[in-house]
């Protein structure tokens, strides 16, 4: 069909295409990054060999996402979940981040120890909203006002205005004048984190945890690894829901996952659904809240039918029983 020439050509193409394609999205080209990062002393973009999502983006979030440290004891509402992510953003800021919150916290009478406090820091999270909501009647207009504070907040969402643009963070964030950048990324944080507060189950609610988040001893491995999702025991078969509204990212099989899907629910907030007997939607298409996606399997690197149910903020694994109310007390144990 090509003269010879043009064959060679096309196979060297192609050759090049399949080496790209291993060193960014296999785990040998994972490792190969990573040791080359250490000798030239360099910083590596490789994700961890075992992770289970590649491809998808996300806001980058420099200061540390922390969970929450006591029980959500019930479903929270849009302004609890806000406060609440609010509360765990301002958590993992250092002090000079903290600056502009803690000034709009003194006007108000709030000590910034409240604020940080794991029990009231979510109640004094919601006086600081509401303080702020005759000016800043938009959630990330008045997020960016408790962060960066009030006069740099009403800038930013005065040039957007101008532009002609909806005031997201995002859009706010490129009009801040220099030196924000770390109350910023608090902001994004505490979306993500309120984002992920109202998210639901992807299988019926007594399912059962067979391997929680955190270092496990590897069923089929047999070293210590970090598990970055929850192992749900389901038969074969049993329907998968989407957690909230989004976008399909990924729908694919591959040795680890298995049939695997992941969500981008917007806001830095991404799920994966991993070894699936049947994926239900496609690459690119809309889901909401509760639709059926996939069939649960044994597809993978699996011992046994299960769904490992992965929840990532700024490409960070996250443990997704810290966000889940507990309604109910569900039964746990250590078996893959």
């Amino acid at each position: 069909m090509f003269p010879r020439q043009a064959r060679g050509l096309l196979d060297f193409v192609m050759a090049v295409l399949c080496v790209w394609t291993a060193y960014h999205h296999t785990p040998a080209g994972a490792l190969v990054r990573k040791a080359s990062a250490w000798a030239f002393s360099t910083k590596s973009t490789a994700r961890p060999l075992l992770a289970y999502y590649d491809g998808v983006t996300g806001t980058s979030l420099a200061a540390p996402v922390l969970a929450p440290e006591i029980s959500i004891v019930r479903p929270l509402t849009d302004a609890e979940a806000l406060a609440w992510g609010t509360h765990l953003a301002l958590k993992g800021l250092d002090a000079r981040a903290r600056e502009p919150s803690a000034a709009l916290a003194q006007e108000l009478g709030i000590p910034m120890t409240t604020l940080l406090d794991p029990v009231e820091g979510p109640r004094a999270a919601r006086r600081l909203h509401a303080a702020l909501a005759g000016d800043f009647p938009l959630e990330e207009a008045r997020l960016a006002a408790l962060f960066v504070g009030r006069v740099p907040a009403r800038y930013a969402v005065e040039r957007v205005a101008a532009e002609g643009s909806t005031p997201t963070l995002e859009a706010l964030n490129r009009q801040l004048p220099p030196g924000f950048e770390g109350a910023s990324v608090g902001a994004a944080q505490a979306l993500a984190l309120s984002t992920t507060f109202g998210l639901g189950w992807p299988v019926y609610e007594s399912a059962r945890v067979t391997s929680p988040f955190g270092e496990r001893h590897h069923p089929v491995l047999g070293t210590r690894k970090m598990h970055t999702g929850v192992d749900l025991g389901v038969p074969v078969g049993t329907e998968v829901l989407a957690v909230a509204e989004a976008v399909v990212r990924r729908a694919s099989e591959d040795a680890v996952n298995g049939r695997v899907l992941v969500l981008d629910h917007g806001r830095g907030v991404t799920t994966a659904y991993c070894h699936n007997s049947e994926l239900l939607v496609r690459v690119g298409e809309k889901v909401t809240r509760g639709q059926l996606i996939a069939r649960s399997g044994n597809t993978g690197r699996s011992t046994g039918p299960h769904l490992h149910y992965q929840l990532e903020l700024a490409s960070r694994p996250m443990d997704p029983l810290k966000f889940r109310a507990t309604v109910r007390a569900m039964s746990q144990d250590t078996a893959p």
